[in-house]
């Protein structure tokens, strides 16, 4: 008998636990607060890259306020071919910029990388 009073609160206790909506245990509320919390503001230039044979040419138009510093980048499909890594340049609000790489021979895959200043 005294087993069964001794394990009566905490069995109602886990019952109660158990039956609250996923809306009012702890973790629910603070993921809640992190997604109603204020919107980021807008960032980043757009960015469209062209490869033709080993030659790559991207344009970014930044249509935000925020100066976007971008880097093209470029890795080539032969081993010995360098990889490279183009000089940042600073996209200022409503402003384009040209970026241009190659290769000696093909190009594998060509990205721009965005830093927010």
């Amino acid at each position: 008998m005294r087993l069964s009073r001794s394990l009566a609160p905490v069995t109602v206790a886990v019952c109660l636990v158990l039956s609250l909506p996923y809306d009012a245990l702890p973790h629910a509320r603070v993921a809640a607060r992190q997604a109603t919390a204020a919107p980021e503001e807008p960032f980043g230039a757009e960015c469209r890259t062209d490869v033709r044979g080993s030659r790559v040419v991207a344009y970014c138009h930044n249509p935000y306020a925020d100066t976007d510093r971008v880097r093209l980048h470029i890795e080539c499909d032969r081993w010995w071919d360098l990889d490279t890594d183009g000089t940042p340049a600073d996209a200022g609000p409503a402003q384009t910029v040209r970026l241009t790489g190659r290769c000696w021979k093909e190009v594998r895959s060509a990205w721009v990388s965005h830093q927010k200043l």
